[in-house]
């Protein structure tokens, strides 16, 4: 009993309490100097007048939750308040709240993926701590662009990875719905939603197959597509804005500025990185994951900025995620 106890102990410390400081520091420890956050009274009115209004989650929780926390600092924290502003704006400490409490939720699901049929290396507990730890560093390490939507986005796509892996290896429709339910809010959060139909296709989606009329699966990746189009034309057609789809076009920033080209490599070598830690099926899961995820890759290129490499997160978690899963049925689905 003391052992089980002690081994939940530390399961929480290092899933729950370890990354939660990490992202603390991060938040309080330093400030970013790509984005005035921690200076901010309220939310920018960028955040309701341009294409952020379509994230309609993190905007209401955001408007919220600075409310509430307001009147709980003015109410019952008097001998606090001046600490807290010394810190941050109430804004910003809200801003916090929020992601911190997805980031933390993210770190719990990531540490149920990679329990769920792992590879044999990450059958050694103390190894499998470490690739959790890898994945959280890459987490809290692109918060230097802080935003009020990414952690709840990331919480999301991991979510979505745990129901797709869930589905390939018992085949249970409850899983699938619960896949397509995930994607379905996560559109009203990000447009990266978009990328839990690349990872699903990547693992289910035969090249071969398919040369031979065999269309497997396209019936379950068209229900997905179906889970994401839907509420984005609803949401295009609810909030009407001039910026519908992005703000500019940055290519040429993106292939001129020494910082950008600085995300650009971050986020190629994080992807070549684990891609080295794949074995053969892996490597073929990522090559059509990056296929299927030409969209996404294509419009950060074109109206992203590959300096907020927050952009590139989706796609390395997957690589961490793939390289220490097992597929050795790839080919019989």
């Amino acid at each position: 009993m003391l052992r089980i106890f002690d081994e939940k102990l530390n399961g929480f410390l290092f899933v729950v309490i370890f990354p939660f400081l990490l992202f603390f520091m991060s938040y309080y420890g330093f400030e970013s100097s790509y984005v005035k956050l921690k200076s901010m009274e309220k939310a920018p009115n960028f955040m309701f007048s341009s294409v952020y209004a379509y994230r309609v989650i993190p905007n209401f929780l955001m408007v919220h939750v600075t409310d509430m926390l307001d009147f709980v600092v003015n109410n019952y924290l008097h001998s606090l308040k001046s600490f807290l502003l010394k810190n941050g704006t109430i804004f910003y400490h809200s801003i916090f709240l929020i992601n911190s409490f997805f980031f933390v939720l993210a770190s719990i699901i990531l540490n149920l993926i990679l329990k769920l049929k792992p590879t044999e290396i990450l059958l050694n507990a103390k190894i499998r701590s470490m690739v959790h730890l890898l994945a959280v560093f890459f987490m809290i390490i692109v918060q230097y662009v802080p935003t009020n939507c990414d952690s709840i986005a990331v919480f999301f796509y991991v979510l979505g990875i745990l129901f797709t892996l869930k589905y390939y290896d018992q085949r249970r429709t409850a899983d699938f719905i619960f896949l397509c339910i995930t994607i379905f809010i996560s559109t009203f959060v990000r447009e990266t939603a978009c990328l839990n139909i690349s990872f699903f296709a990547a693992i289910f989606i035969n090249f071969k197959r398919i040369k031979t009329g065999n269309f497997k699966y396209l019936k379950e990746i068209t229900f997905l597509v179906l889970s994401f189009v839907l509420p984005y034309i609803g949401l295009k057609l609810m909030i009407t804005q001039d910026t519908s789809f992005f703000e500019g076009i940055y290519i040429k920033k993106n292939f001129t500025s020494p910082f950008n080209l600085a995300g650009l490599f971050f986020g190629f070598l994080g992807l070549y990185f684990t891609f080295r830690l794949c074995d053969d099926d892996g490597k073929s899961i990522l090559k059509k994951y990056l296929f299927f995820s030409l969209p996404y890759l294509g419009m950060i290129t074109l109206v992203g900025l590959f300096w907020e490499a927050r952009l590139f997160l989706p796609l390395i978690l997957s690589g961490v995620i793939v390289a220490f899963h097992q597929f050795k049925n790839m080919y019989t689905v």
